[in-house]
């Protein structure tokens, strides 16, 4: 299992603003941790994600001498990608590419069509600069928008992003509202027709229904898994609540039942788990 750990989903709409120091702390004690990814920040607009405007400032401060884990940053648009890709720490951008209408919009101010054009503008930037595109189907499993949905439409678009040789994809729950039966069908169509393209889930999931998300994933053959530690987190352009995010903790019970071995410092661990609870109060 390849478990990515979301601290800049954690803190992107946490109510008070986290200071550049308490983040740059934050993310070197998670960078000893050994997670195989650290989604860490974003090159947003500070107007629309006030809590990330000091990305910039925390990568030049981040210890990467030891760290294992690889960086990966949010964008959103053309300008974020350029920004993004200047930066020899980070490996992976990340492009939330929604399958409902409404949310793209809302999010990135594009329809689906222009979005799927930007795509193809990132991965050009990210081959020329040695990164590679994580693109998240946000709204994968459906949308409290009333936009259409179901599974053959989220199919339809992960094999146009797979033409375009986009090899990482994660299937994202944006606002929690997928259950076992989506999460078997699509998994279990995308995963053996596309040998060659890592899919990944990003579950926003309450503490009840967690285990059965991951689970139906899991047993389909997905070994990517997004988390934050506490649970914390959300997307704050969904709507005006933020479902959580699912916890790392669980995650990790879960990797143990199925006798995963991740290779995790444990101590490490425990020292970033107590600065969360410092920082997110």
């Amino acid at each position: 299992m390849k478990l990515i750990e979301c601290p800049r989903d954690a803190m992107q709409g946490w109510h008070r603003l986290i200071s550049t120091d308490e983040k740059v702390e934050y993310l070197n004690a998670l960078l000893k941790v050994g997670f195989d990814t650290l989604d860490f920040g974003s090159f947003v607009s500070p107007k629309a994600i006030p809590q990330m405007a000091d990305t910039t400032d925390v990568i030049s401060r981040l210890d990467m001498s030891s760290a294992r884990s690889k960086l990966l940053a949010i964008v959103a648009n053309q300008r974020g990608a350029e920004e993004a890709v200047a930066f020899d720490e980070i490996s992976y951008l990340g492009y939330p590419f929604s399958i409902s209408e409404t949310f793209q919009l809302r999010n990135t101010n594009k329809t689906i069509s222009a979005s799927m054009e930007l795509v193809d503008t990132m991965q050009e930037l990210c081959i020329k600069n040695s990164k590679q595109l994580v693109v998240y189907i946000s709204m994968g499993f459906g949308n409290p928008y009333g936009d259409p949905y179901d599974a053959s439409i989220a199919l339809q678009w992960v094999e146009e992003l797979v033409k375009r040789d986009i090899t990482i994809i994660s299937l994202a729950d944006t606002v929690g509202v997928a259950n076992p039966e989506i999460i078997t069908k699509l998994f279990s169509t995308l995963i053996p027709a596309h040998p060659g393209v890592a899919f990944g889930a990003h579950f926003h999931s309450a503490p009840h229904n967690w285990e059965e998300k991951v689970a139906a994933a899991y047993d389909q053959g997905c070994r990517r898994f997004d988390s934050a530690i506490k649970g914390i987190g959300g997307c704050p352009m969904a709507k005006d609540e933020l479902v959580g995010n699912l916890a790392t903790e669980r995650l990790l019970d879960f990797s143990v039942q199925r006798h995963e071995q991740l290779g995790l410092d444990f101590a490490a661990l425990q020292i970033a788990q107590q600065l969360a609870d410092r920082i997110f109060y």
